[in-house]
């Protein structure tokens, strides 16, 4: 192993942890995992020592980081469904704030002065602009939201009180697989649009349901930002890179900046896979804003990133490409 320091991934065998643990490892980074495995995959893993234990837990936090000499944590590990958070609140306030603050206490006494922070544009809630901006006011109404806007206000503060700097980044809606179908997205009872709707196109799925169709939009359904995972895992490769420089705490959205509605992704889905799918109509969920994209100039301006997949027909295929995959494994485990 060569003689450098290491960078700690927490979450890194779960859907966007490990895409980026694939990147720094083939950028050569020294990495070490820590994912307690309740929805992450061991097999996702593909570069860098897994340990397998609790985010929460400072004892063995404290361990990685000086047995690995630790200069920067990126901090994915997290509950993520958003009406689990809604029925069950302290879940997520247990894991996602509670636990980061045991994470960060171990870094304030190590003296790891670099994090990287997955957040979300939950915080936002429902914005009153389309475009929400990182100066848009933060106002989440899920336990999700707000168990990681507690995290994103732990780490400002920690910034200002120790030499410790941060990057918060707000993921807008993180769609698509590895391109070389080595790792992808295979989060069990899964709630994202098109990780569903490509469910339903393989047959995993016997419908996939709009939630309302009168919206103020052009064809009545609500238009979100997708960002195709490999993409999402760049910008973290370019914050580390940002914060090894110097680079200031800041808080960036991560997205394209631009939308597609509801219709728009299911005719991709369609188009793409070549078949139709079987489209349920339902009501509105309560909560759901209309349009919600994310303003970029910031992250363009402070990581000098360039997405490389902005392509929606591109982010369905390699999410289909996944979803076959993974039904040829589950057919060749119950053949064997």
């Amino acid at each position: 192993m060569e003689n450098k320091r290491a960078v700690l991934v927490t979450g890194g065998a779960g859907y966007i942890g490990s895409h980026v643990v694939r990147q720094l490892g083939e950028a050569g980074e020294r990495v070490v995992i820590l994912d307690n495995l309740s929805t992450g995959f061991k097999d996702s893993v593909l570069h860098g020592d897994l340990v397998i234990g609790d985010t929460g837990d400072q004892a063995l936090v404290s361990q990685l980081l000086r047995d690995y000499d630790v200069s920067s944590v990126l901090h994915f590990a997290a509950h993520t469904i958003v009406p689990e958070s809604v029925s069950n609140p302290l879940k997520y306030y247990g894991n996602n704030t509670c636990s980061s603050r045991n994470l960060l206490a171990c870094c304030e006494q190590a003296g790891v002065d670099q994090v990287i922070f997955s957040s979300t544009a939950a915080v936002y809630g429902i914005p009153e602009t389309d475009i929400a901006r990182e100066d848009t006011p933060t106002a989440p109404i899920n336990a999700y939201g707000t168990s990681k806007l507690m995290t994103e206000w732990m780490l400002r503060d920690l910034s200002q009180a120790s030499s410790l700097r941060h990057v918060a980044l707000r993921y807008f809606n993180v769609a698509g697989s590895d391109p070389q179908t080595r790792i992808g997205q295979s989060t069990r009872k899964a709630t994202l649009l098109i990780k569903v709707a490509c469910e339903a196109a393989v047959g995993k799925r016997d419908k996939i349901c709009i939630f309302g169709t009168d919206y103020p939009t052009p064809d009545g359904t609500g238009i979100r930002d997708y960002i195709h995972v490999e993409d999402l895992a760049s910008a973290h490769l370019k914050a580390l890179d940002y914060l090894r420089k110097g680079g200031e705490s800041t808080t960036l959205n991560c997205g394209y900046g631009h939308g597609y509605s509801v219709r728009e992704v299911l005719d991709a889905v369609q188009r793409v896979n070549g078949e139709p799918l079987n489209i349920v109509e339902e009501p509105r969920r309560a909560g759901d804003p209309p349009l919600l994209v994310a303003g970029v100039e910031r992250i363009h301006e402070t990581l000098d990133w360039t997405p490389q997949y902005d392509d929606l027909d591109f982010i369905v295929k390699t999410s289909l490409d996944w979803e076959h995959k993974l039904l040829e494994f589950e057919k060749k485990k119950t053949e064997a």
